[in-house]
């Protein structure tokens, strides 16, 4: 017996299917809303997409709608982090005296029957696959299990990438680093202490001996030498915490690339700056933060308060105690975490990362690099 459903649920479940499964749109849930639908998409021609089945009666309800909706906006914006949000506001059944205006940061367009989605000028403009990509089912059953379907099939793809990156995963890779660094502060230590002259014999970094005496060496060596064992134990404790997280959430081969990118963009920040002898894991380590803070924008739906009130402060109190204690290498942080971002841009988040982005990723990375040596080697004296 067919399932007997309004036409304007026949078009939200149309175009919900679409948006999620053609578009990459993720629904997202919105407490105190009903009979509408809003989707998420940080990389699409829209970042929310909203599908209201309510009626609007007149101008003044209206009114009320959009600025319910301008307040999801914020609340969704705060989430995601991000910096604007344009929506898409799509009307399924608006009364014949409202009148729709064009709005800042919404594009407000009406759809009423099936066949006007096909025909509608400013959605397939936008959307070009949506005229061979719609369902196209008569029959209320049919069109409500395929389109389930559809969605249920999208969503355990993306579960299961997101059960992938998440779940636990056995770390060996930060152990060994943290391991090296052990070491060669034993070796250190007992093979004249770690003084100035004995670090540098090990490998520190100093920009004479970089630039004049091409001992590029230097730029990785020198994060595995700590001045201190108090010095050792603040790093390793911060390497173990944030790189247990990179090496679980990228990937070993990914996680071991954008380290040492940090660790040599760091050190080249800081030869740059500073004349001074260069020691310690913490430009490799603002990398890694770096490369959390790119990671959780990517997946800032579920980690976005975990950026907003913990990366990000985080990252800025280190930054502030390093320009105001003396003996901090402060550029070799910033070096080291604008390194690691623009690492994990190149290698990618997988699931998230477009190939596009992977592609500028490394063009911009390269670039960035580039300069680091031009003024490193050529420019700054």
């Amino acid at each position: 017996m067919p399932v007997m459903m309004q036409k304007k649920d026949e078009i939200l479940i149309m175009l919900a299917h679409y948006f999620v499964t053609e578009s990459n749109y993720t629904p997202i849930v919105v407490n105190g809303v009903k009979d509408e639908v809003w989707l998420e998409n940080n990389e699409g021609p829209y970042k929310l997409i909203r599908i209201n089945a309510n009626h609007i009666h007149n101008d003044e309800q209206l009114k009320y709608d959009i600025y319910k909706t301008r307040s999801i906006m914020r609340q969704v914006k705060k989430k995601t982090l991000s910096f604007t949000m344009n929506t898409l506001n799509i009307f399924l059944d608006l009364g014949d005296s409202v009148n729709l205006k064009p709005l800042k940061n919404i594009d407000n367009i009406t759809i009423e029957s099936v066949d006007e989605i096909k025909k509608q000028p400013e959605l397939n403009s936008i959307f070009p696959t949506i005229k061979d990509k719609i369902l196209d089912k008569h029959d209320g059953f049919e069109l409500l299990v395929d389109a389930t379907n559809g969605i249920n099939k999208k969503t355990e793809e993306t579960n299961k990438i997101f059960e992938e990156t998440f779940k636990p995963k056995f770390i060996y890779v930060t152990l060994l680093l943290i391991l090296a660094c052990i070491l060669m502060f034993i070796i250190t230590s007992i093979t004249g202490g770690n003084t100035a002259l004995n670090l540098y014999r090990w490998g520190a970094n100093l920009k004479e001996a970089v630039v004049n005496h091409h001992q590029i060496y230097r730029l990785i060596t020198c994060t595995f030498l700590h001045a201190n064992i108090l010095h050792l134990i603040l790093n390793m404790y911060a390497l173990y915490i944030i790189g247990s997280q990179i090496e679980t959430y990228l990937g070993k081969l990914k996680f071991i690339a954008v380290y040492f990118i940090s660790a040599i963009s760091g050190s080249l920040m800081s030869i740059i700056f500073s004349y001074n002898l260069s020691v310690g894991a913490s430009g490799a380590i603002f990398g890694l933060l770096g490369s959390l803070l790119y990671f959780g924008y990517h997946y800032r739906v579920y980690l976005g308060t975990v950026i907003r009130t913990q990366i990000i402060p985080i990252i800025i109190i280190n930054l502030v105690i390093g320009f105001t204690l003396s003996g901090i290498d402060n550029f070799a942080h910033i070096g080291g975490l604008v390194g690691g971002y623009l690492a994990t841009m190149a290698v990618g988040v997988k699931g998230r990362s477009k190939k596009s982005d992977i592609i500028n990723g490394w063009i911009t990375l390269s670039i960035y690099l580039f300069i680091l040596i031009f003024l490193a080697f050529y420019y700054v004296k």
